[in-house]
């Protein structure tokens, strides 16, 4: 039985796509756990917070770059940057690179202090804290429809 030779390009697209796993993933579940600390442990959101500051410096954005990376070496290797699906793909990549560095971060940031003068005040939420949770919860949903816009074009290739 002959084994079929495993191509650099396979392995830079499994990098590629745990990459976008990785740098994508958890993102999805930051409703979800604002939402049940808020119920359950108000005082926790400090940390919650925190650790979404932690995971974009640390988690996401180093990841984002290997999305970017891997996918101009893919798209180099057997693609056109000019195909549609792919240019739309780097422009929404390009995108969250604007967001992180505009929005979530800052937000993240500025939660988390609001978040800990709020408990030391007593722990009720401030109309500040809201605002700003609002703001991050808005583009946390455009960024979450933007990464399946991209998931979409990347898997369902259109025009390919």
């Amino acid at each position: 039985m002959l084994t079929p030779a495993i191509l650099l390009y396979d392995i830079v697209l499994f990098v590629h796509v745990l990459a976008v796993v990785l740098a994508f993933g958890v993102v999805f579940t930051y409703p979800l756990l604002d939402a049940h600390m808020r119920k359950t442990s108000p005082g926790d959101l400090v940390a919650l917070h925190r650790m979404q500051v932690f995971l974009t410096r640390h988690l996401i954005t180093p990841m984002m770059v290997v999305v970017l990376a891997a996918g101009l070496y893919l798209a180099l290797d057997r693609w056109k940057l000019g195909d549609g699906w792919i240019s739309a793909t780097f422009a929404i990549l390009i995108v969250l690179f604007g967001l992180v560095g505009a929005v979530f971060t800052p937000s993240e940031k500025r939660l988390a202090q609001l978040a800990a003068r709020d408990a030391q005040a007593g722990g009720a939420r401030s109309a500040e804290y809201e605002r700003e949770a609002k703001k991050l919860a808005m583009f946390g949903a455009l960024a979450g429809l933007l990464i399946i816009v991209a998931i979409f074009l990347m898997t369902v290739k259109p025009g390919a």
